[in-house]
């Protein structure tokens, strides 16, 4: 199936960019999200009157997320939650808990599927360091000090 993408997909192409991907990657995810469209002459001709709009679009969702990433990045928020004697949580901390505590330290809106937790879930006391997934361009580092009562 050949799209024709309305704004940047990580790991598959820029704005404007006619792709090949699977019938199912398009039907599921791309044509629903509003990423794509399908390639057909009617649809290329279309982008092409509303290219500079998509751009201008494109453009201030990235200068948006600069902008937040100024505020985020670095700030060092701390969580306490029950643990043991040795360090280990009764429990963990989710991407949940962390996007509430980042948007109620830094007064910027952080949602839970930016936070980026490669490990999963936190389950020891300590430092964390994590990274804010803001745009496909942008991410952000943060600090998570977890701390036992």
């Amino acid at each position: 199936m050949e799209v024709i993408l309305l704004e940047k997909v990580e790991n598959l192409g820029n704005l404007g960019d006619r792709v090949k991907v699977r019938p199912g990657y398009g039907r599921n995810y791309l044509l629903p999200q509003g990423k794509a469209t399908i390639a057909s002459p009617e649809n290329i001709e279309r982008f092409e009157q509303r290219r500079a709009e998509l751009e201008k679009a494109a453009a201030d969702a990235l200068q948006a997320a600069e902008a937040r990433r100024e505020k985020l990045d670095g700030i060092t928020v701390t969580i306490t939650a029950n643990a043991g004697e040795e360090g280990k949580l009764f429990g963990s901390i989710g991407a949940g808990e962390i996007a509430q505590a980042l948007s109620d330290a830094s007064g910027v809106e952080v949602e839970k599927r930016e936070v980026r937790m490669p490990e999963g879930p936190l389950r020891n006391t300590g430092e964390h360091e994590l990274h804010l997934h803001l745009h496909t361009d942008l991410e952000a580092a943060v600090t998570v000090v977890v701390a036992g009562e």
